[in-house]
């Protein structure tokens, strides 16, 4: 059972990660860039001699974290039933292509759900150049803990999402995704075998395996710019959106856009199922 109070204090040690021009590029392949090999677009991320090749600025998800603690026995959780609730990620300074980064993470709430009902745990990573000090970039995270509520003693209040516009989204932008991507992607860090074992898959009840939420976050902060920055993937300084749905290689996803100056907000769909993968998505540009 949680015990807030050991959760709210736990010590993380702080990260330290090296990473050059060939994991940045890495990264972009498992979202499936590279699949145009012609486009100045997917060159930027993936060729590393293109003009204005750099970081996609997602790729700060999966650099500088402490692992899946949850698995470690001292936190309380039933790690087995944890999924990924919401992501955000807030840039100061443009990631660079290669380097060494240091994460410091900290739990900053726990909300009790209710016996039966889950609860809610908010963590955050804060990113810096280890040779500067310069902050790159904060990551807040919510995971939902199924199988861990009723433990009493939390008075935080669940965070609110981000209100999507009514009418017909301003733009909209399809990208389908490859068929390996999830094979790809999990070269980044997230070695899950439900993202590559069909035998796994099944025993959680998908048909196959899935693809990772923060590579689905990845392509749709990548298609924002693709459709409203002309292409420049930097000028992404802030993105948030909460996981409704898993995405199956292969499928399409259609980033759908609502403008308002430099605030976007955003969702995504499957194309194939019609169904919303990601929701209450706001990102800002410039």
């Amino acid at each position: 059972m949680i015990n807030y109070d050991a959760l709210m204090g736990r010590k993380f040690p702080i990260t330290e990660h090296a990473y050059t021009e060939k994991d940045t590029i890495l990264y972009a392949l498992g979202l499936g860039l590279g699949t145009d090999p012609l486009s100045p677009s997917h060159l930027r991320a993936t060729y590393e001699n293109a003009t204005g090749f750099g970081a996609l600025p997602a790729m700060v998800n999966v650099l500088a974290y402490p692992g899946f603690w949850a698995m470690e026995p001292d936190t309380g959780l039933t790690w087995q039933k944890i999924l990924h609730g919401e992501q955000s990620l807030t840039l100061y300074a443009p990631l660079p292509a290669s380097g060494v980064l240091l994460g410091e993470t900290r739990i900053t709430g726990i909300v009790d759900k209710g016996t039966g009902k889950g609860a809610l745990i908010y963590s955050e990573r804060v990113i810096t150049d280890k040779a500067s000090g310069l902050k790159i970039a904060t990551i807040v995270s919510t995971s939902f803990a199924r199988g861990d509520g009723g433990f009493g003693g939390s008075d935080d209040a669940v965070r609110p999402v981000h209100p999507m516009p009514e009418g017909a989204p301003d733009a909209t932008f399809d990208f389908k995704t490859p068929e390996n991507a999830a094979l790809v992607y999990r070269l980044s860090g997230d070695m899950n075998p439900l993202h590559a074992d069909p035998d796994v898959a099944r025993q959680v009840g998908f048909d196959r395996p899935i693809l990772h939420g923060l590579c689905t976050l990845g392509v749709a902060s990548w298609s924002i710019t693709e459709a409203l920055a002309g292409g420049n993937f930097a000028a992404l300084t802030h993105l948030q959106l909460r996981f409704s749905s898993p995405v199956y290689p292969g499928e399409t996803i259609r980033t759908e856009m609502w403008r308002d100056g430099n605030d976007i907000s955003f969702r995504a769909r499957v194309v194939e199922r019609d169904i919303v993968v990601l929701n209450n998505g706001f990102a800002r540009l410039g």
